[in-house]
């Protein structure tokens, strides 16, 4: 697979599961956090703002990937 087909398929993975995920830590966080101390409101949303980092990540190290040669 060339690099742009993969740079273009990460783009569009990215750009539709960024706000799905976005829009279901919030949905989380309407059914629990009501009534929750500042402390456990803290903990989730440091949890979920860094929780899509580490798979975006892998996508990113994915799209970056260098072309194989023609040999290999």
């Amino acid at each position: 697979m060339s690099s742009s087909l993969r740079k273009l398929i990460g783009t569009v993975i990215l750009v539709i599961t960024v706000p799905i995920y976005a829009l279901i830590a919030m949905v989380v966080a309407v059914a629990i956090l009501p009534g929750a101390s500042v402390w456990w409101q803290l903990v989730f949303y440091l949890v979920t703002r860094l929780l899509w980092v580490p798979p975006a990540g892998m996508l990113i190290l994915w799209m970056a990937k260098a072309d194989r040669g023609i040999g290999a």
